[in-house]
């Protein structure tokens, strides 16, 4: 993470502010020095309890997370689209921020998945003990005193409107050297129980105990990941599962409707359209980029619109197609990067404001996607998984979600007999 400008945070906005309970103020309606506790400390009789240091703390409910409906018989479902951000942080480019802002312009809540070591300091570095690396190791590297309060900012605010935090994990490693494809099923629970304790200890590390809490207990708030270079997905999920997970989204599918998985819900990033190409393209920044630049984060500038349009055009397409036809979940996945030239950014903002305002569409984070997914007739969602890439039902929708018919009454022909 590169060294971010100071942001002045007034420390009234503590976690109390969360949800709109009692005894919160303003910078400028802040008591004297010597007369209130240490900044982000809950109110008398506010209802928030810090957690530990009280770099987190429950807060209630988390608002504007509307509360799922299982479809009613015969209705079609919502074309659902998910923008999730890996390893989400605020640095000196200012996108979590910005992206934070373009959700709420469009009506969309997000999935930001935090990096552990983005809430570590660089001074602190051997905290951290990755599995199978020297301890202090990290391919992303650690953060700065302005970049965790900066972050812890971003994610504060995102949560409290509405957006899902999820994990990245620490510190990266792919490939064959000790990459997490060769990580144990323990030792990915130990790198999770990690990412946990940098966010849940990040005020006494960072030293910045006078900074408000973040409004939620991660234990509970943390339900689902993306592995780095979508790697070790098998033992990842399997830890995953034991520590009481929801999702994982670090594979690759078609879109079609998603199911479970070993226990959890299998929310993989898709193929869509890759306008100019035979072949489709995942729904990943990253990967747009090495087919278009290779291993060159910064390409030919003359081509940067082009490729650009390519992955905003083939989202669109791959939208397109889902919402006239099987209507299932579109997942997408980015960076907070400036790869050639901040081209993808652009592409993924376009997106957002294009397909979020439909009738019909609702741009959710993960958790919101599974809360509905498990609300749902388990009969009705295997019938929507019925459906290929692209297909509308035939019959109209009421052939696949309406209800099954109800039990004939006893004693009547084709009743079940009735048992003594």
């Amino acid at each position: 993470m590169a060294a971010t400008q100071r942001i002045n945070v007034g420390v009234a906005l503590a976690a109390a502010c969360a949800t709109a309970l009692s005894g919160c103020t303003t910078g400028a309606s802040r008591p004297q020095q010597g007369a209130r506790k240490a900044a982000g400390a809950p109110a008398p009789g506010s209802g928030v309890r810090l957690i530990g240091d009280g770099s987190t703390a429950f807060t209630g409910a988390q608002p504007h997370l509307p509360r799922a409906e299982r479809l009613k018989p015969g209705q079609r479902p919502p074309q659902f689209v998910v923008f999730s951000w890996d390893g989400a942080g605020e640095d000196s480019q200012k996108l979590f921020s910005h992206f934070r802002k373009i959700a709420k312009a469009n009506n969309a809540t997000m999935t930001y998945f935090l990096s552990g070591v983005y809430m570590l300091p660089e001074e602190k570095r051997y905290l951290y003990k990755p599995p199978q690396h020297t301890p202090g190791s990290s391919e992303i590297g650690f953060n700065d005193e302005n970049g965790i309060k900066n972050t812890a900012e971003q994610v504060r605010m995102a949560w409290l409107e509405g957006n899902e935090i999820g994990t990245h994990f620490n510190g990266h490693f792919c490939g064959n050297e000790g990459g997490v494809g060769q990580w144990s099923v323990d030792e990915w629970k130990d790198e999770i129980a990690q990412a946990k304790a940098f966010v849940k200890s990040w005020k006494t590390n960072a030293g910045l105990k006078e900074e408000p809490s973040l409004p939620f207990d991660y234990d509970k708030e943390l339900i689902g990941a993306r592995t780095p270079c979508l790697e070790g997905q098998k033992n990842f999920m399997q830890a995953a599962r034991d520590l009481g997970f929801r999702y994982d989204t670090s594979g690759v599918n078609e879109q079609v409707w998603p199911k479970k998985k070993d226990g959890l819900w299998d929310l993989s990033m898709q193929l869509v359209p890759f306008p100019g190409h035979t072949y489709e393209q995942l729904t990943m920044d990253y990967n747009f980029m090495v087919n278009q630049s290779g291993t060159q984060t910064q390409g030919d500038p003359d081509k940067f619109e082009e490729w650009g349009n390519q992955m905003r055009d083939g989202l669109l397409q791959g939208f397109q197609r889902a919402y006239d036809g099987n209507r299932a979940p579109l997942i997408i996945g980015n960076h907070f990067e400036s790869w050639n030239g901040g081209t993808y950014m652009r592409a993924v903002q376009e997106v957002v404001e294009r397909v979020c305002n439909q009738p019909d569409v609702r741009c959710v984070s993960f958790h919101q996607l599974v809360d509905w997914l498990d609300a749902q007739d388990p009969q009705v969602l295997e019938r929507l998984r019925t459906l290929k890439v692209g297909q509308a039902p035939a019959e109209g929708w009421e052939s696949l979600t309406a209800a099954p018919p109800a039990p004939a009454p006893k004693g009547v022909p084709g009743a079940p007999p009735v048992t003594p």
